[in-house]
């Protein structure tokens, strides 16, 4: 009879340690993962400097190209515009050029006219003064205008071309003797020259 009694308790006993004993192992330390919890973080933060490094590379690139390609439109927008001026001031040189010699003609005929051919023709006279002024007014409104230089004046190359040299008494070296020609300037450009004659006097 006893044994009857001791056995129920044996089993009880038995599962009360069974019971402990889980309870012991779970209550065991799991171990520590945190190294490689945070071992995650440093890989991804390293990921994350390459691909801002690699970004700003590229952007540094497409900065660069986009400024070249500003400065190079700049450029081009320059030279359209002097090329612009320059055909607007100096496109019509050629065509200009080749009407001086009707001035040329123009002037030596009014230079010829004297009083009596004045009075005996006044009207053809009138006539070429009016083609004259009208000549001078075209060439004035596209920029041209006349070098007039005179005798004594002188000699300057960058308007100036000499035709002859010579020795003239009462004039100094370099000074304007004659005026074969008028030259012309075309707004800031020689057009023409002025044909001269220049004094070689030591004097």
């Amino acid at each position: 009879m006893a044994d009857a009694k001791k056995q129920p308790l044996d089993d009880i006993e038995a599962a009360i340690e069974e019971i402990m004993g889980d309870q012991g192992k779970s209550a065991q330390p799991e171990p520590d993962l945190a190294p490689e919890v945070e071992a995650a973080p440093e890989m991804a933060t390293e990921a994350e400097v390459d691909i801002v490094a690699e970004l700003t590379t590229e952007r540094d690139l497409l900065r660069d190209k986009w400024m070249r390609a500003l400065a190079d439109a700049e450029n081009a927008r320059k030279r359209s515009e002097r090329d612009r001026r320059e055909a607007e001031n100096y496109g019509g040189s050629k065509l200009a050029r080749d009407m001086l010699p009707v001035y040329d003609n123009m002037k030596r005929a009014l230079d010829a006219i004297d009083d009596e051919l004045r009075g005996k023709a006044s009207g053809l006279v009138e006539g070429i003064e009016l083609t004259m002024r009208s000549l001078l007014g075209i060439f004035e409104k596209h920029g041209i205008r006349v070098l007039a230089p005179e005798v004594g004046d002188k000699f300057d190359p960058e308007e100036h071309e000499a035709m002859f040299e010579a020795p003239v008494p009462g004039t100094t070296k370099g000074a304007i003797i004659q005026v074969m020609a008028e030259g012309f300037m075309i707004h800031d450009r020689l057009l023409r020259p002025a044909q001269v004659g220049v004094s070689s006097n030591p004097g």
